[in-house]
C-alpha cells in the first residue's frame, strides 16, 4: 500500500544510498473504491513522505481535512501553534458565569474549551498573550504574570461582560493569585484545579 512503498522507497534512499530514489514522491490515490477512501490514502501519504498528492476528487470535504492535516505536520518546532488572545465564549455564558484564565498555547487552550464544553458549563474563557507557550513555562518565563492578566482583562472590556467579577486562575499559578487581586481591585479571584480534566467539577463545586 502507500505506507508501506513510501517508507520503502525512503528508507532506500536514506539508509541504502539508493540516490536514484531520492527524488520527490508523487502519489495518486484516486484508484481507491471510494471518495472517502481516497482521502485516507492521500493523509497516509501527507503523514509518510508524499511530496505531491493528485486527487480525482477534490471537493470541500476532501481538500480542507488534507489541508489542515498537512499544516499541523509542517510546522517550524520552535514556533508553538497559538490560539488568538481574547475573550471567548463557551455554552452561550451570561453575566452571572466565571471567567476563566488561561495561556495561548493551543493544546492548553483546547484541553480547557473542551472538557468546560463537553460539560454543557455556560463560561468564559480569557486567552493571554503567553507567545505560545503553556500556563506552567509561560509563568516561568515571566509570560503569565498578575499584570499581563490585569491588562488582558481590561484589553478585552472582560468587567463589561460580567455582573459578578469572579476570575479562576490555572491551579499551577496559585502563587499570582494576590498579586491579581492587587491589579484588579473588586475582583474576586480564585484557583481553579490544576488538571483540565477536573474544571467542570470544580466549577460544580466552587462556583
Amino acid at each position: 500500500g502507500t505506507l508501506a512503498a513510501n517508507s520503502t522507497v525512503r528508507r532506500m534512499a536514506l539508509k541504502q544510498t539508493f540516490r536514484t530514489l531520492g527524488y520527490p514522491i508523487l502519489n495518486i490515490p484516486g484508484d481507491a473504491a471510494t471518495p472517502e477512501l481516497e482521502t485516507m490514502l492521500a493523509a497516509q501519504a501527507i503523514g509518510k513522505y508524499g511530496s505531491f498528492v493528485v486527487l480525482d476528487h477534490f471537493t470541500p470535504e476532501t481538500a480542507y481535512p488534507l489541508l489542515v492535516l498537512r499544516q499541523n505536520i509542517y510546522t517550524d518546532p520552535q514556533k508553538p501553534i497559538q490560539v488568538q488572545p481574547g475573550l471567548y465564549e463557551i455554552n452561550n455564558p451570561g453575566p452571572e458565569d466565571p471567567v476563566l484564565v488561561t495561556t495561548n498555547f493551543s493544546i492548553t487552550y483546547f484541553s480547557v474549551a473542551n472538557e468546560v464544553e463537553s460539560a454543557g458549563l455556560p463560561t468564559w474563557l480569557l486567552v493571554t498573550e503567553s507567545e505560545g507557550m503553556s500556563v506552567l513555562t509561560a509563568w516561568a518565563a515571566g509570560k503569565f504574570d498578575a499584570e499581563r492578566i490585569a491588562k488582558d482583562v481590561k484589553r478585552f472590556n472582560v468587567a463589561e461582560k460580567v455582573n459578578q467579577k469572579r476570575l479562576v486562575l490555572p491551579g499551577h499559578t496559585a502563587v499570582l493569585s494576590g498579586e491579581v487581586e492587587e491589579e484588579l481591585p473588586g475582583w474576586d479571584i480564585k484557583v481553579g484545579p490544576r488538571e483540565a480534566v477536573d474544571i467542570p467539577k470544580f466549577l460544580k463545586q466552587a462556583i
